[in-house]
């Protein structure tokens, strides 16, 4: 059981315009172009344990730029300019177009400054999308 631990295997990183509805699995390195607070729910004077955040960043790298959802503690890590490493990122698809986002099986961090350019104009959540049941015979 020992040897099957220290056998990990390495992470495959992706780019963003190969990110497809409904994956998972993701590993990403992204420099933030935007990010902004849309919500801010519990109360000022309550625990900390209480308070939810959550941010809408635009991140990308040389191929294209995504919408990642920040919630909570990551909201402090998305500041513009900053390069992040995302770890089994999942995409969520809000009315039709795609989301990265990060659940408590992933992780974010902060990482040094990449060199490449981000292409923000590939933003892949500006492309809607159709769910189509297709029936099978």
């Amino acid at each position: 059981m020992a040897e099957a631990k220290s056998a990990m295997r390495k992470p495959v990183f992706t780019k963003v315009d190969q990110l497809r509805p409904g994956t998972n699995g993701h590993n990403l390195v992204v420099k933030v172009v935007s990010a902004n607070v849309v919500m801010q729910k519990g109360r000022p004077d309550g625990p900390q344990l209480r308070q939810m955040r959550i941010a809408e960043c635009l991140v990308g790298d040389e191929t294209g730029t995504i919408v990642f959802t920040a919630r909570n503690d990551q909201v402090d890590l998305m500041k513009p300019e900053a390069t992040i490493i995302l770890r089994n990122a999942k995409i969520d698809m809000f009315k039709g177009s795609m989301r990265l986002a990060v659940d408590k099986w992933g992780r974010v961090e902060v990482t040094e400054p990449a060199s490449f350019t981000v292409k923000e104009d590939n933003n892949l959540s500006l492309v809607e999308y159709e769910l189509v049941n297709v029936l099978e015979e």
